[in-house]
């Protein structure tokens, strides 16, 4: 082995394998994964969580109990009227003997649902056929499909909230006397 003048040993092996990734096979792996990442969010996207359904019917359930209270402490009659996307309420004018919007009141605006939910109701078990949506029809003279009356009474009603492309959905009950119910159906 030949040895320079300084004493040390040159080897005429040949170089170490280098060991690790190239920038290349780095950028390759990132890539691959932000496409799955981005899958997997316009999925999620799409189908929606089974929480968003939850929160209509709890919303729902929840101005419908306000609205029970208001009629016995305010002796005003309500009524509700759903469409395949959403809900309104009016009030009874009494000197007019006819329904009308609620003048002002947040609580009381129409409510559309979030895109891909849908509603469907039941009334004396049959399914009553819903509109669209409120703007593709005009509504001179409105007819609430339910009505809670100052009475303390509510017409009895199923409503079901749906998800395109979901099996599952959620289901507000209520009952002659006020009772209001909201189960979970079909999901695992």
């Amino acid at each position: 082995m030949p040895t320079s003048a300084t004493g040390s040993c040159r080897s005429s092996a040949a170089p170490a394998a280098h060991a690790g990734f190239s920038l290349l096979e780095l950028l390759i792996v990132v890539a691959i994964i932000g496409l799955l990442v981005g899958a997997v969010t316009l999925s999620w996207g799409t189908l929606g969580n089974d929480r968003e359904i939850e929160q209509e019917a709890n919303r729902l359930r929840g101005v419908v109990d306000v609205l029970q209270e208001e009629a016995l402490m305010q002796t005003r009659d309500y009524g509700l009227m759903f469409t395949e996307t959403g809900y309104r309420f009016y009030v009874y004018d009494h000197g007019e003997l006819e329904w009308v919007l609620p003048p002002g009141d947040r609580l009381l605006e129409p409510h559309t649902l979030a895109p891909q939910l849908s509603l469907t109701l039941t009334l004396d078990g049959r399914d009553i056929p819903l509109v669209p949506d409120f703007d593709s029809q005009d509504i001179e003279n409105p007819e609430p499909q339910v009505m809670l009356l100052s009475s303390g009474e509510v017409t009895p009603f199923t409503v079901e909230i749906t998800r395109r492309g979901i099996e599952g959905y959620f289901e507000l009950t209520a009952q002659l006397d006020g009772t209001v119910d909201v189960a979970q159906k079909g999901f695992n």
